[in-house]
């Protein structure tokens, strides 16, 4: 539950409504209770992804005709929210809905959209995209891996790390190079079923900062053959223009997941508080603490407000690239400061791993890099200017 109180932004609807109500039940339910040992474990098992498939959770703005449940963003939007308000940070289903499963129906063949978006509806199949590699980052442009023509298909040779589903994906989406001397017009996305695939390879889990039970992986593709219809869409040379459109909301659903922490550190600081006492008074009674907690609300509040507006605007199909980029930055921008302020206020508890707001502050750090990094934002919006 927020604690922001703001009235319902206008795409929120009866039906949107209602699913966020039965999707905070079911996260609370089936997912938060298990966090905690999840992260011990440094995974997620492997059947979240088939739970949520059948609660509805995966692909709800895919059309029914391709076994999605026929919603928008508004639909996908609560659902993301829902997972950063129940502390399942960790979980790749917002990627897997929200940036995998677009790609196929916005670029694919018919014969594409049906042979993969039921399956990634239902979780059998979980999406990753493999964008980067050692040593490119967020330059896309500079991607090594090959997918030369062989024959009627192709042989796709390369690795990639930072790849978010890593060790339970099955159906990956590749940022390859089909014509390595025409740059980013030589680049192609190529989907790889890796179930049995010659040559495919799964690095390690790699440890990181936070998102502890995230399967963040690198993976290795050697002499991978492919059959022709692994080349999304019907031409090569797409890649670089496929992978620019669908940036708006991929950025928009970092901020909405960074947005939902916010609000999530927020009232478990406020909880705490009115609990904790020191020198013979709650916290919450210093002016300090209420002055602190009044500026994480009043700037959440802004930030809420911005973010809401930005769903409406992609609802409508009018968000653009600036002002995505504009919300991703400022919003991970004041999650790290708010969840800072926050952990502050439970003094040396806050540093205790077994406190929520600790494991946060960690989680939180990556959403300034990933999705392209602030700095990166900062420069699409500059050239706004």
């Amino acid at each position: 539950m927020s604690v922001l109180n703001l009235p319902r932004p206008a795409w929120m609807t009866e039906d949107v409504v209602m699913l966020e109500e039965q999707v905070n039940r079911f996260v609370a339910d089936e997912f938060t209770p298990h966090v905690d040992k999840w992260t011990e474990e440094h995974m997620y098992p492997r059947e979240v992804w088939n739970k949520a498939g059948e609660a509805g959770l995966l692909c709800a703005a895919i059309p029914e005709e391709y076994g999605g449940a026929g919603g928008t963003f508004a639909h996908e939007a609560v659902i993301d929210r829902a997972y950063g308000l129940g502390g399942f940070d960790a979980f790749g289903a917002p990627l897997h809905s929200g940036i995998v499963a677009p790609y196929i129906l916005h670029y694919g063949t018919e014969e594409q959209k049906k042979r993969w978006l039921p399956k990634l509806a239902t979780g059998e199949l979980v999406g990753a995209i493999a964008m980067s590699e050692p040593g490119t980052g967020s330059d896309l442009q500079g991607v090594r891996t090959t997918a030369v023509r062989k024959g009627n298909g192709y042989v796709l040779n390369g690795s990639k790390t930072f790849i978010t589903n890593g060790q339970h994906a099955n159906l990956i989406v590749v940022v390859a190079k089909t014509d390595p001397k025409l740059g980013a017009k030589g680049v192609s996305l190529m989907v790889v079923e890796t179930d049995d695939a010659t040559g495919f390879r799964r690095g390690r889990k790699l440890k990181k900062l936070g998102l502890d039970a995230a399967d963040t992986s690198e993976l290795f593709f050697e002499d991978v053959p492919l059959p022709a219809e692994s080349l999304l869409g019907t031409e090569e040379g797409q890649g670089f223009i496929q992978l620019m459109s669908e940036l708006p909301q991929e950025r928009l659903i970092v901020a909405i997941h960074a947005m939902a922490m916010m609000e999530r550190a927020l009232g478990l600081t406020i909880d705490y508080v009115k609990q904790r006492q020191a020198f013979g008074k709650k916290i919450i009674e210093f002016q300090n603490t209420q002055f602190v907690l009044a500026e994480c609300k009043s700037e959440m509040t802004q930030a809420k407000v911005f973010v809401d507006h930005c769903i409406g605007q992609h609802i409508e199909k009018k968000l653009d690239t600036t002002t995505a980029s504009m919300a991703k930055y400022l919003v991970t921008d004041l999650q790290a400061k708010v969840i800072d302020r926050c952990l502050q206020l439970f003094g040396g508890y806050g540093f205790m791993d077994e406190y929520p707001i600790s494991r946060m502050y960690r989680d939180a750090r990556v959403m300034r890099i990933y999705a392209g990094t602030n700095e990166i934002m900062k420069l699409v919006i500059a050239r706004s200017l």
